[in-house]
């Protein structure tokens, strides 16, 4: 019994004396410093032994550590378990020596379980990492395909079979989005009757367009758009602005053009902070239009009424050379055939009076506006000036007709080209725009004699003072029906910085049923 508790008794001190700290059980010569609780017959000898039985009495004691503690590895300082077996035990009473062990027959001792949790622990790292991957994949996979989803929606186009027997390129909507670096405002170039218009750069050849960005809501804005496709699509000339191709999506329609670096001829002659163009610039700009002109009523295999010219839709690239741009009011018919709409559309000022009658165009209502756009150009001044109050309101071709009659048409001419101009120059390009401007459509000339004229190739007509005579475009057209007809105004220039003013509104006029 005795050689029992010892054995146990200095398996404790070899297992405690590993774990002692400044706060936890001390063992140091003993247990004297050991800080035990003891009971019963338990008792320290001087030696430091620890004394737990008294074979004499028969009795026992027991001694208690009052707190937990963690013993230590004394070589990595980490927290270790230690378990303890008895496999057997010998012991007589009364004092008498007990018999030995017989060590062969003790049962083995059962497998730790340390072995078993280290064994599993990689499986579990193991699992739980595959699971992990598993999980993050599938996550990723869900995240990806509805950013893709959502990417197929933003850039979903439509197509349809008219679309297919047409020239244009067509452009993915991605490229345009890209070009435009997503339709940011700091592209924006100005603001068209049907939409915005961007300046971007295509990503694989690095040149420069200008993208019409059109809103699908309107059925107005859907034609349009058609008619544009149709028309610049196939049309080239030196003087128009080329269409490059077009894309559409659910609820957009684009179209890009050629970039036009110096903007809109509205802008040099309106503007303060553009400098003045110089005679021959304008001269030059003129004589590019009427070609144009000439190129869409006459020389192309049908023919085209562009509806809406005007200095904001005269574009000019890096040269100066003037282009007429924006279709969107354009219609298209064939040679020997009346155009088959009866909707008056174009901007105050430039719109022939004969349209408040029929409200068909014809090439002869191009001509009309052409002539206004000639008079701007010389003068510089707005077709109507509604700055002025009452009946102070100035009708342009009104006042150069006027200074015409008194014989003084020169003084009409922009001041800020001073007496820099070729005076027979200034006098056929404002005594043509008179004539290209008169109430009569049967005295205005095509533009193919409009082009021979400032070519020198043709003689202007005499203009006759009896067919100007009661000529008041204002009172002309109020009397000839523009009440019967219903306005509206969408804007179809570019912004500038006096854009707002009433005198560059585009008008569209529709007939009532009376």
């Amino acid at each position: 019994m005795q050689q029992l508790k010892l054995v146990l008794l200095w398996a404790l001190m070899a297992e405690v004396a590993t774990s002692a700290t400044v706060d936890s059980f001390i063992f140091t010569n003993g247990f004297t410093g050991s800080k035990l609780v003891l009971d019963g017959l338990a008792s320290i000898t001087e030696n430091g032994l620890l004394r737990l039985t008294n074979d004499t009495k028969q009795s026992t004691g027991h001694a208690i550590y009052p707190t937990s503690f963690n013993f230590l590895q004394p070589s990595t300082g980490t927290a270790v378990a230690c378990d303890h077996y008895i496999l057997g035990w010998s012991f007589k009473l009364n004092g008498l020596v007990p018999e030995a062990l017989n060590i062969s027959t003790l049962p083995s001792l059962p497998e730790h379980t340390a072995i078993k949790e280290k064994a599993k622990y990689p499986i579990t790292i193991w699992l739980t990492a595959v699971g992990s991957v598993v999980l993050l994949t599938s996550v990723v996979v869900v995240v990806m395909f509805i950013i893709m989803r959502r990417r197929r929606i933003k850039f979903a186009e439509l197509v349809e079979d008219w679309e297919r027997q047409y020239g244009p390129h067509r452009f993915s909507y991605k490229t345009l989005f890209t070009a435009t670096k997503g339709f940011k405002d700091k592209q924006l170039l100005g603001v068209g009757g049907f939409g915005k218009v961007y300046k971007g750069v295509l990503p694989k050849s690095n040149t420069e367009v200008a993208v019409k960005r059109i809103s699908h809501e309107s059925m107005q804005g859907m034609r349009e758009f058609v008619a544009e496709i149709v028309t610049l699509g196939r049309l080239r000339h030196r003087n128009l602005v080329q269409l490059l191709g077009y894309s559409r999506r659910k609820g957009e329609l684009l179209l890009v053009y050629n970039y036009m670096p110096n903007g809109s001829l509205g802008e040099f002659l309106h503007c303060n902070d553009k400098p003045a163009l110089n005679w021959s610039q304008r001269l030059h700009i003129i004589k590019g239009v009427a070609s144009g002109l000439q190129y869409l009523h006459e020389d192309w295999e049908q023919v085209v009424i562009h509806r809406d010219i005007k200095a904001n839709n005269v574009l000019l690239d890096s040269e100066l050379n003037g282009k007429l741009g924006d279709f969107g009011l354009a219609r298209l018919y064939d040679h020997d055939m009346d155009p088959q709409t009866t909707q008056v559309a174009g901007t105050m000022g430039y719109i022939a009076p004969e349209l408040a009658r029929t409200g068909r165009p014809t090439t002869l209502t191009d001509v009309f506006a052409f002539g206004v756009f000639v008079s701007e150009v010389a003068c510089g001044r707005r077709p109507i000036d509604f700055k002025l109050k009452g009946d102070n309101q100035i009708v342009l071709v009104d006042w150069v007709l006027e200074n015409w009659k008194k014989g003084t048409v020169l003084d009409s001419i922009d001041q800020r080209l001073g007496d820099e101009y070729i005076v027979d120059e200034m006098k056929l390009v404002l005594e043509l725009g008179l004539l290209c401007s008169h109430p009569l459509p049967a005295l205005r000339p095509s533009m193919k004699q409009v082009v021979q004229c400032l070519n020198g190739d043709a003689q202007l007509p005499p203009l006759s003072s009896l067919a100007f005579s009661n000529f008041d475009l204002l009172a002309l057209q109020q009397n000839e029906g523009f009440d019967k007809y219903v306005l509206s105004y969408p804007s179809s220039s570019i912004p500038t910085s006096e854009s707002n003013n009433a005198d560059s509104r585009s008008i569209s006029i529709e007939e009532q049923s009376m």
